[in-house]
């Protein structure tokens, strides 16, 4: 037996159409192979509203209010960083009694959902404040500008990618199938430091610093690569060394080999990995070189060489292209953090 929930409209119109003509319930629910229930239902409906629609209904009431909705916007707004779970045990405390998935739900209605917060450095005051005058001082800089850029910097390689997440296809039961977990050593495996640079015709030399990095290191590195990069990069005379602002670049020692050397470096603010081009070329050599999944730190070091030489002049051609809009990012954000 069907239930009037169920029944299409015309099967219900069948159901008018007997009673009209003066046929019993129970004829009428044997005719159509319904409940008799279900056939007093639909004809109690077509007599009280003249349809046979059932109504729609409002469900059962929130047990949030909006007053408690705004509420939670508002500690969220306050702080990103509070879970459900804290909000939930904030409302217990007022008295309101729900379910964490309650609190999501509700916050989901305005627009808010739970993401993983992007990584990005602590900028005090001065720091913005550094950021937004290099920003407005070099968003009129010419094409021509940026192509006499040399830009460097330093990055660490773990053999394993210990930071990366790593996906994989397997059925139930399998997650630790060998063939399905990512190894692990104790401390990534090994890694290596590696300074690289790159211009606007494509990437310059690339050298693993071979442990700990001072300034004398960096000067010896400087001393060893700066040059042939010039020369195969064909930078013109007057070209500028970008380098971030670290301790080993920045102390008197190095301060004083780069003006014997009579190289000029360009203005650059502190905490802005977001303005140098080269974060992202990074990115694109670890993704290339844990594709080809190195055994141990010798072919982790040859697959990075390897694989810097082949990123194409192009990828930096797009990078320097799109360089303004990073700046009139920093501008917008009063030289606050950006998306880059």
């Amino acid at each position: 037996m069907g239930s009037s929930k169920q029944l299409c409209k015309t099967l219900k119109m069948k159901v008018i159409d007997a009673h009209n003509a003066g046929e019993g319930y129970k004829k009428i629910a044997k005719r159509c192979q319904l409940a008799v229930s279900t056939v007093r239902n639909v004809i109690k409906r077509w007599q009280i509203r003249g349809t046979v629609e059932v109504k729609m209904r409002s469900g059962r009431p929130r047990k949030l209010s909006d007053r408690t909705a705004r509420m939670l916007v508002r500690k969220t707004n306050q702080n990103p960083h509070l879970t459900a779970k804290n909000l939930q045990e904030d409302l217990a405390d007022s008295g309101v009694v729900v379910h964490r998935s309650t609190v999501q739900r509700c916050l989901h209605r305005q627009g808010l959902h739970g993401r993983v917060s992007r990584r990005k450095p602590y900028l005090r005051p001065h720091h913005k404040i550094q950021r937004l005058k290099y920003a407005t001082g070099h968003l009129q800089k010419p094409d021509a500008f940026w192509k006499q850029v040399l830009w460097t910097d330093e990055v660490k390689i773990e053999l394993f990618g210990h930071n990366q997440q790593r996906h994989v296809w397997r059925k139930k039961g399998a997650a630790f199938h060998e063939k399905n977990t990512l190894p692990t050593i104790k401390h990534g495996g090994g890694s290596i430091m590696l300074w690289g640079c790159v211009a606007a015709s494509g990437t310059g030399n690339i050298a693993r610093v071979e442990g700990r990095m001072d300034s004398t290191k960096y000067q010896q590195i400087l001393e060893a690569n700066i040059t042939p990069s010039v020369k195969k990069l064909k930078l013109k005379r007057g070209w500028l060394l970008q380098q971030d602002n670290d301790p080993k670049h920045t102390s008197k020692s190095t301060m004083e080999y780069l003006k014997r050397r009579r190289l000029k470096v360009l203005e650059w603010p502190s905490q802005s990995p977001d303005l140098n081009i080269i974060e992202n070329l990074w990115v694109d050599l670890k993704r290339a070189v844990h594709a080809r999944r190195p055994k141990n730190i010798t072919e982790l070091e040859a697959f990075c060489k390897e694989e810097w030489e082949k990123i194409p002049s192009t990828r930096i051609e797009r990078l320097l292209a799109g360089y303004e809009k990073c700046l009139q990012a920093v501008i917008s954000a009063r030289g606050g953090v950006t998306k880059y």
